[in-house]
């Protein structure tokens, strides 16, 4: 995977994000900033998203603020699968391989590029979900099914949530039904 920026569009609410994928020889990394409108407030929400080169999450910083609430959160996840939020273990999540923005697309490329799914294949994953608006990490069951090339179905509470993801050639995803659109992207 070469070096890429997106941006997409947000369609349930006012909003945009840009992001930048990029890596090195230690891993991967996801940077990105989502301005937005939540409840009628202002939000901007920044991250990085460090992985290992297997694509599983290694730490992660979120901060920027929800109307009047400034977050400011320090992921640490350990070789263990044990995750630390501000130096406090979060055991609702242990063992999860994936963080999830549930503000952004962006993380759904980490479950995409690490099961590197082949046409008809379907894979579980736990993933620790960051629930907006407020900021707390839960477990999150999801499935990952390729469709063909350039989709995936995604489910997640026991398949009553379900979206058919359109996705680059590398797994970023282009098309989010009622959530996000791409406007632009380079590098891929």
């Amino acid at each position: 995977m070469q070096d890429q920026s997106i941006l997409w569009r947000r369609l349930d609410t006012q909003g945009l994000e840009a992001a930048r994928v990029y890596g090195d020889d230690d891993g991967w990394y996801l940077d990105g900033s989502a301005i937005f409108v939540h409840d009628g407030s202002p939000c901007r929400l920044e991250y990085l998203i460090e992985c290992d080169p297997d694509w599983r999450t290694r730490s992660a910083t979120i901060d920027g603020w929800i109307g009047e609430e400034v977050v400011a959160l320090e992921v640490m996840v350990s070789d263990e699968g044990v995750w630390y939020v501000d130096d406090e273990e979060v055991k609702a999540v242990e063992g999860c391989d994936d963080i999830d923005l549930n503000f952004s697309p962006i993380t759904n490329l980490l479950p995409i590029r690490r099961l590197d799914l082949k046409a008809g294949d379907t894979k579980a994953v736990s993933a620790a979900w960051l629930r907006f608006p407020s900021m707390k990490f839960e477990r999150l069951d999801q499935n990952y099914t390729r469709t063909d090339a350039s989709t995936v179905k995604y489910e997640s509470a026991d398949g009553a949530f379900q979206r058919t993801l359109k996705i680059n050639d590398d797994g970023l995803v282009l098309e989010y039904p009622g959530y996000w659109t791409a406007e632009a992207q380079i590098g891929t």
